[in-house]
């Protein structure tokens, strides 16, 4: 760490703002393409419909710099420590900066309340949230961060079960998954991605289940096992006929994604993780010098 610099908070701001902005009005490359995709497989007229109008709205946003969905979430940050990251000051006041200043000038909906109250900052900044989940990477000099706005209609229909041990775990994993689907049916706003996360403690696992849903489509686990189980869920969910918002259809999730973890040797935890079609995400890399980079979603 000697010779590094400091990076600071108003820096820190400053990157939260932007990947707010960036994450709210544009749409990662690999969801647009594969509901282009989706679209061109898509033979029932009105889910066709609804997926040509998911992707007006997504190029209408674009160019207008505007939200693609006006729940513009609760923001969620994920960020990496490296070796030779070093803030002068409050990062997690920086973090907030930035997000009190996407609120005003973006617009970002304020959507973080007092759950008894119902109070409204007016800043989506209050009472613990914004969340930020720290990691540590020794091997890496630089800070990551990663903003996820997450929206209530998928988030909303996040699942937990336990499967006893005795139980046969792939096909008790395969229909958690199953009747997590059939439950949300078309409320979160399919066609959709799903995270399953599996093992570890209960809030483990949901974590987990969160950050498989924020994979790339098209990645698979390196376990042959879990890539099968993927598949094998990619199939079935959109076997359902749930469809493009639920209107029925021949495609209801774009991806299915596994994370495991070790578990309690009596029952293993089972979280399904529900991200809608409009998964915005937006990351960049702070190198020790100060330089940002921004990663392509």
């Amino acid at each position: 760490m000697d010779g590094c610099l400091a990076l600071s908070e108003e820096l820190i701001g400053d990157v939260t703002f932007e990947l707010l902005r960036r994450a709210v009005t544009s749409i990662p490359g690999d969801v647009i393409r594969a509901i282009e995709e989706a679209y061109a497989r898509e033979r029932d007229h009105l889910a066709k419909s609804q997926l040509k109008v998911i992707l007006e709205n997504i190029k209408m946003a674009e160019e207008r710099g505007v939200p693609v969905c006006q729940d513009t979430g609760i923001p969620l940050f994920f960020i990496e420590m490296g070796s030779g990251s070093r803030v002068k000051g409050d990062l997690k006041r920086g973090v907030y900066r930035g997000v009190e200043r996407a609120t005003r000038e973006i617009p970002l909906r304020s959507n973080v309340i007092h759950p008894f109250t119902k109070e409204n900052p007016g800043t989506n900044v209050g009472w613990c949230l914004p969340h930020i989940h720290f990691e540590f990477n020794s091997e890496s000099e630089d800070l990551k961060i990663l903003a996820v706005p997450k929206g209530l209609g998928s988030e909303a229909k996040t699942t937990l079960c336990y499967v006893a041990s005795n139980e046969p775990m792939m096909e008790a994993v395969y229909f958690c998954v199953l009747d997590a689907v059939r439950s949300a049916s078309g409320e979160p706003c399919p066609p959709y991605i799903l995270g399953v996360g599996i093992g570890g403690t209960g809030e483990l696992a949901v974590l987990n289940s969160k950050k498989a849903s924020l994979k790339r489509i098209g990645s698979r686990n390196e376990d042959p096992d879990l890539e099968k189980l993927e598949l094998r869920l990619l199939e079935a969910v959109n076997r359902m006929g749930i469809g493009p918002m639920g209107l029925g259809g021949s495609t209801t999730a774009l991806d299915v994604h596994v994370e495991l973890c070790g578990s309690h040797t009596a029952a293993t935890p089972v979280a399904v993780s529900f991200q809608c079609w409009a998964a915005r995400k937006a990351g960049a890399v702070i190198k020790p010098n100060g330089d940002v980079e921004y990663l392509e979603p």
